[in-house]
């Protein structure tokens, strides 16, 4: 299971490593998983391996999901006594998110001009 794990984390490695010396626009470790696959459809070796640490991380995946669900049940008191307060917050932080963004935005169109403005026709 050691080998396999390793064998996962450097495809995920070099994969990271191609996506940030080329500057492409795809995500490190979904390079690394077509290298590894690559990798693993040629050679073959440590194929067993890959796929039985593969198998015993997708089995418990189910596992990465409870903290952020036991929180909320065990929350859902305090969750519920304030919903108001935070559906307010949350509405509230949006709009102003929003307004700060727009008023950011046209601060920075003023400053550096309006490219399609100054061109001549």
């Amino acid at each position: 299971m050691i080998n396999g794990l390793a064998a996962l984390l450097v495809g995920q490695l070099l994969g990271e490593i191609l996506v940030r010396a080329l500057g492409l626009p795809i995500p490190g470790p979904v390079l690394g998983l077509v290298l590894l696959a690559a990798y693993l459809s040629l050679v073959g070796f440590g194929r067993d391996d890959v796929e039985a640490t593969a198998n015993g991380i997708l089995r418990h995946l189910a596992l990465l999901f409870v903290p952020a669900s036991t929180g909320i049940v065990q929350h859902l008191g305090i969750l519920s006594d304030h919903a108001i307060a935070i559906g307010f917050a949350l509405v509230t932080s949006t709009i102003l998110t929003l307004i700060v963004t727009v008023l950011v935005f046209r601060l920075v169109e003023r400053l550096f001009g309006d490219p399609e403005e100054e061109a001549p026709e």
